[in-house]
């Protein structure tokens, strides 16, 4: 099995296991592993570090040293340097907030999952067409549960739909009816100034929450 293969089958079974992403933006590597490990007490085991916090890559560096168990990413990625920056800090999955296919095609090249954002049909489309392995439905607040629902209709029903921007506890069951395969939470999760604790509280909620449909 190929590393890049072996990452994929890694990326399957978390989302398999619970399928919500927490969004570490403004994160600090001093309290990184430690929000990192409360969320994989809660069951969570995606974690996105984006890329405009502070010292980011040294945030991914450590996650991936010290929580092995969850699948470690980069977020607000814009730039095949990027990539492969990410690459060199051990970071395993990339995000970014639009869709550009040389992005794609750099993450798939260096190995890593590539989960672009898309906000139209014609992008989604365009994305998965380039090789993304997932897709950032982005920003939610514009696709709302009933657009996701004709999305669903025309795209691949294995197809990997993540709504971010606007998905809290109190529709994210409605995104989930709608057919999203999950989705990811930003600031409804981590804010800075939050404690390991109070982290650790929201993101068992929201598993809560996600599981109560199945």
């Amino acid at each position: 099995m190929t590393a890049a293969h072996a990452l994929e089958t890694r990326w399957h079974h978390s989302l398999a296991q619970l399928p919500l992403v927490a969004i570490l933006r403004g994160v600090q590597p001093t309290e990184v592993v430690a929000i990192g490990q409360a969320l994989v007490q809660a069951g969570w085991c995606l974690i996105e570090v984006p890329l405009n916090s502070p010292y980011p890559l040294r945030s991914i560096s450590l996650l991936r040293e010290h929580v092995p168990q969850a699948l470690i990413g980069a977020g607000t990625v814009l730039s095949a340097q990027a990539v492969r920056e990410v690459k060199a800090a051990a970071g395993e999955w990339i995000v970014s907030p639009h869709f550009d296919a040389n992005l794609v095609r750099e993450s798939v090249s260096q190995g890593l999952i590539s989960v672009p954002g898309v906000s139209t049909p014609s992008e989604a489309f365009a994305a998965l067409a380039a090789g993304a392995h997932g897709l950032k439905v982005f920003p939610a607040e514009m696709i709302t549960p009933v657009v996701l629902k004709s999305w669903r209709s025309v795209l691949p029903p294995t197809r990997v739909l993540l709504p971010v921007g606007g998905v809290g506890a109190d529709n994210l069951l409605a995104y989930r009816a709608a057919g999203a395969s999950g989705a990811g939470f930003g600031s409804s999760l981590y804010q800075p100034g939050l404690s390991a604790q109070q982290v650790g509280e929201r993101a068992r909620h929201l598993a809560q929450i996600w599981h109560s449909a199945t």
